[in-house]
């Protein structure tokens, strides 16, 4: 039997209803890459089972951790080759003005200015 590792599973759902995409980060122990995607998978499919409207995308990607996860732990990482500026990347595929996530009011994004506050 293979020694078991921590992996971060990303899996991709669609909310018709809403018409948004969500992306979910599920943590499994795993003796393989493989093994980890397929219990993200089964899971995302129990996620959409328990909620209307909801499908699953049928993308799975992971990430094998180095170490035992913990505050501050990295629990995914994915890596794209790009010639874009970092303000272009960031906006072509992070920051499109499209999101629904919550922003840290210390960090405003990239392409969209900082909420104003009441004086």
């Amino acid at each position: 039997m293979s020694e078991q590792s921590w992996y971060g599973v990303r899996c991709v759902f669609r909310h018709r209803e809403l018409g948004v995409y969500e992306e979910r980060l599920t943590l499994w122990r795993a003796t393989s890459l493989d093994e980890a995607i397929s219990r993200g998978e089964l899971e995302a499919h129990e996620y959409c089972a328990d909620l209307d409207g909801v499908e699953y995308a049928d993308f799975a990607e992971a990430y094998r951790m180095f170490g035992e996860p913990g505050e501050g732990a990295e629990v995914f990482s994915l890596m794209r080759e790009s010639g874009l500026a970092a303000g272009e990347y960031v906006g072509r595929f992070f920051d499109t003005g499209a999101e629904r996530a919550r922003l840290g009011e210390a960090r405003p994004t990239s392409r969209r200015p900082p909420t104003p506050t009441a004086p």
